[in-house]
């Protein structure tokens, strides 16, 4: 197998960004985000999007794709990433893709979740539920039957929160049983690279990584947001960051509490990936001490890749 795509894959604040960045120099390639935040133009440090620099160094692809105000699926994701590593290869160089978002990863690599169909009468009696226990009652419904799930959904994504309870009462099974069917053996068109840490690490490089957002500014960023004429799309308004600060701009929370609450949200996304990324198979696992430099790694990087 030429080494010619490669995919950098691990757990929120991990290190994968800065690895892809020193690869992708070092190969003379391009980089493609696998993130589901990262395609949203302005919402940059709730993100934790490459720096501008970064990105004028090496040509960065499925960042700053839509508006905040646009939802964004799988299916976009796929089609535009299958347009950029056409538009890479055709000019002759190798590919980096790099992300966290397991579903995104999954559907490049083993292909689309399908899953049931959908049933109108049980979306209607869901919806009635809705209005009358309200979401976040709906959430803790979702959390006893698929806790799974119920880790990586908002408490205030209505849609998925819909489909993941549509999905466990049409075949009473829940919906990560079947995200989580993967075929045995996933795309060998990619060499997949794993980063892992401990957990102490991988939280304490959350918790400093949130903390740098907030000095950098990022309930400005998000008031920047909802002053814009168009609303924030429900994909956008539950990212973490961005919904726990609208939390406190309607006064219902402090701003410590909610910059507590972000890195709380952040560590069980965390685990919430470490569940999907144990599932992943044919990936090279690199462990990755506190004090590990990027230079360490990219050099175990390339000895892998060699």
């Amino acid at each position: 197998m030429t080494k010619n795509k490669i995919l950098i894959l691990g757990v929120t604040a991990g290190g994968k960004g800065k690895l892809a960045f020193e690869l992708a120099k070092k190969l003379e390639a391009e980089i493609i985000s696998i993130d589901s935040m990262k395609v949203y133009r302005r919402m940059d440090i709730g993100t934790a999007k490459p720096s501008k620099e970064a990105r004028n160094q090496i040509k960065h692809h499925l960042i700053d794709v839509v508006e905040p105000s646009e939802p964004f699926s799988v299916d976009t994701f796929l089609n535009l990433t299958d347009q950029a590593v056409k538009n890479i290869e055709s000019n002759g160089k190798p590919v980096v893709a790099v992300g966290g978002t397991a579903m995104y990863i999954k559907a490049l690599l083993y292909g689309l979740f399908e899953g049931p169909g959908t049933d109108e009468t049980i979306r209607a009696k869901l919806k009635e539920q809705i209005a009358s226990e309200g979401l976040e009652e709906m959430h803790k419904k979702l959390t006893a039957i698929d806790p799974e799930a119920a880790s990586r959904i908002h408490q205030n994504d209505e849609k998925r929160i819909i489909r993941a309870l549509e999905v466990y009462e049409l075949t009473g099974k829940p919906i990560s049983s079947f995200q989580n069917q993967f075929s045995s053996q996933p795309n060998d068109d990619w060499f997949v690279i794993g980063l892992q840490r401990d957990k102490e690490d991988a939280s304490h490089r959350i918790n400093t990584r949130v903390k740098k957002m907030v000095e950098m500014g990022l309930v400005d960023e998000v008031k920047s947001l909802l002053a814009e004429e168009k609303p924030l799309s429900m994909q956008a308004k539950c990212a973490i960051g961005y919904a726990e600060i609208i939390d406190y701009l309607e006064g219902k929370e402090t701003l410590e509490k909610a910059v507590e609450q972000i890195k709380i949200n952040t560590r069980r996304f965390a685990k919430a990936q470490r569940t999907w990324f144990k599932t992943f198979r044919f990936v090279n696992w690199l462990d990755l001490a506190p004090d590990d430099t990027v230079e360490q790694v990219l050099d175990r990087a390339l000895k892998l890749i060699k």
